[in-house]
């Protein structure tokens, strides 16, 4: 009987068996952290698991799932196997990652080692001189015409080339224009590593971030930036103003902050204008007091309150 047509329906002894799995739950568990029996699930034709509660501390939502089983016709329900599993809403741990992915930037500390793929897709070979060819080595088989054509040339060049190897004089070779340019090395970045750089140096210190937004200029024009060498450096520098956010770092051309050395300088306070004397009209003064205890002002109609008289 195949496996689709098997009857779904628990299998009374082994549904009955309860007190069995329990008992082998405790025997695999610590004392006490079996729980209250929670569910059966039909495996099979006469199989049978058993789910109890897990008490232990950070198994949330676990349950112990205890198999048991009998055989065709017999009346002994037998143990299959106990284990701990995961309910629908246990507790689990994140899911793994392998370390290389979950590197993360500033994660590196003193004495740490980070080993770099042979198949980094940001480097490529740089150029040490192991492939170079041996002096006066024939690269290719030169027509007859061309050797009697440079014949005088070539005694002369390689007496040159013997004495320069002689003396160690270098200069002019490939080796000596390689380690100029800085490509003297195992590996050096390749143009997928250039642009990964310079993504995430724009992301950080680039045009659309809310420094770069507010900034009075970019670092094109400011003072405190270094230039760098390479490809790089025409569009990303090194920022030098101590009191910039970017200060020690690659920062976008395109980049701005408050700091900008020619940034205008701030506006000082409005000052108050001076005070203004009306040397023009007249104040009028009291001259008695009013009955009510205030004071009454002369009437300009009236000539016995001329300011005259006393």
């Amino acid at each position: 009987m195949s496996a689709a047509t098997r009857s779904r329906t628990p299998d009374r002894l082994c549904a009955e068996a309860v007190d069995l799995a329990r008992a082998a739950a405790e025997e695999a568990a610590a004392p006490g952290v079996v729980g209250e029996h929670v569910s059966l699930v039909s495996e099979g034709d006469r199989v049978v698991t058993h789910f109890f509660e897990c008490k232990e501390i950070g198994y949330r939502g676990w349950r112990w799932a205890v198999t048991v089983a009998r055989a065709s016709r017999a009346k002994v329900v037998t143990l299959d196997e106990t284990v701990l599993l995961p309910g629908p809403d246990a507790l689990l741990a994140p899911e793994w990652v392998p370390w290389s992915e979950r590197l993360r930037p500033g994660d590196m500390g003193p004495g740490d080692l980070l080993p770099t793929e042979a198949e980094d897709l940001r480097l490529e070979p740089g150029y040490t001189g192991e492939d170079a060819p041996p002096p006066n080595s024939v690269l290719g088989e030169p027509s007859h015409d061309l050797v009697e054509r440079v014949e005088a040339e070539d005694a002369e060049l390689t007496e040159r080339r013997t004495a320069d190897a002689s003396s160690g004089n270098t200069r002019g070779t490939i080796a000596a224009v390689a380690e100029e340019l800085g490509m003297r090395r195992a590996r050096v970045l390749s143009r997928y590593g250039l642009h990964v750089a310079a993504d995430r140096w724009e992301e950080s210190f680039g045009a659309k971030t809310p420094m770069a937004q507010a900034a009075p200029a970019s670092c094109q024009t400011c003072g405190f930036l270094v230039p760098i060498g390479g490809s790089l450096r025409q569009a990303f520098g090194v920022c030098a103003n101590e009191f910039s956010p970017a200060d020690g770092h690659v920062v976008s051309l395109s980049y701005g902050c408050g700091g900008h050395s020619e940034a205008a300088v701030m506006p000082k306070p409005p000052t108050p204008p001076p005070p203004v004397f009306d040397s023009l009209g007249a104040d009028a003064f009291p001259l008695r007091p009013a009955r009510d205890g205030g004071s009454v002002s002369p009437d300009p109609d009236d000539p016995s309150e001329d300011l005259g008289h006393s």
